[in-house]
């Protein structure tokens, strides 16, 4: 097939190295019957050994060259193409119980993490390539600089395991970043559940929204410095500070007692 040129709108780096392609799989560990989408398949560096075992597996490509150039090397029985954007794409058309594997563009990579979690009582488990500084914010503990709204969201769905580094030279075109590869298992339920997830979602989003003032400041208008005290929470901690069991704690408060007030 002729050479495809890689397209920077799309983030487009395509693994190349074999050695690291073969400990992606070996992580993954596919089974014969596994049900499993690859987003971005690419040129098909994870896809072909990931079909020396699957039966079937599902991708998800945005690029239309790409799509047609999977269709004419893969026969549809084997490889099922959805040509659509992983942001918007609706993964419970994968079936009812599903694994998630890939190298993301790292363009969008927080964006569809927050997308994959909307699936995550049908996910199996999720083995994705990221950028190295995403996958270290995505596992970073409280009180360390990486620690973030990413962090919470992500922490309080999924037990996340960072694998290994892949440096720049691995791809093709090499990005500028170093990268890494993470393993996401979805809770069964979450050791810390919330009674409103959106509530939960609105309180992390607001403590984070100025990182150097404190929760007095981030959470008024939810949770007064009296509120905080109470839940055994300094008001003058920032957000960076705050385990996934304290802002679920905050939030349980909040749900039970008081409405926001903007």
């Amino acid at each position: 097939m002729p050479a495809h040129t890689p397209r920077r709108r799309f983030g487009q780096h395509f693994l190349t190295d074999a050695e690291i392609i073969a400990r992606l799989v070996a992580a993954i560990g596919p089974a014969s019957g596994d049900c499993m989408v690859e987003i971005g398949p690419g040129l098909g560096a994870l896809t072909r050994p990931l079909l020396q075992t699957l039966k079937r597996l599902h991708a998800v490509e945005l690029d239309r060259d790409i799509v047609a150039r999977l269709g004419r090397e893969f026969p549809a029985e084997r490889l099922v193409v959805h040509a659509a954007d992983a942001l918007t794409f609706d993964f419970s058309r994968i079936g009812a119980r599903f694994r998630v594997v890939g190298n993301l563009p790292y363009n969008i990579s927080t964006p569809l993490l927050f997308h994959l979690a909307r699936f995550a009582d049908a996910i199996i488990d999720i083995h994705v390539m990221l950028q190295k500084e995403v996958v270290d914010r995505m596992a970073a503990d409280p009180g360390t600089s990486d620690y973030g709204r990413l962090s919470v969201m992500l922490q309080y769905r999924f037990s996340i395991e960072k694998l290994f580094d892949v440096p720049p030279e691995a791809f093709r075109p090499p990005p500028k970043v170093d990268s890494a590869v993470v393993r996401l298992t979805p809770f069964a339920r979450p050791p810390y559940p919330a009674k409103d997830e959106r509530l939960f979602a609105t309180l992390v989003a607001a403590a984070f929204s100025q990182r150097r003032k404190t929760l007095r400041n981030t959470l008024k208008g939810y949770l007064g410095p009296e509120d905080l005290t109470r839940l055994g929470i300094d008001p003058q901690l920032r957000a960076e500070n705050l385990s996934v069991e304290a802002f679920v704690r905050a939030t349980n408060h909040l749900s039970a007692h008081a409405a926001p007030t903007r």
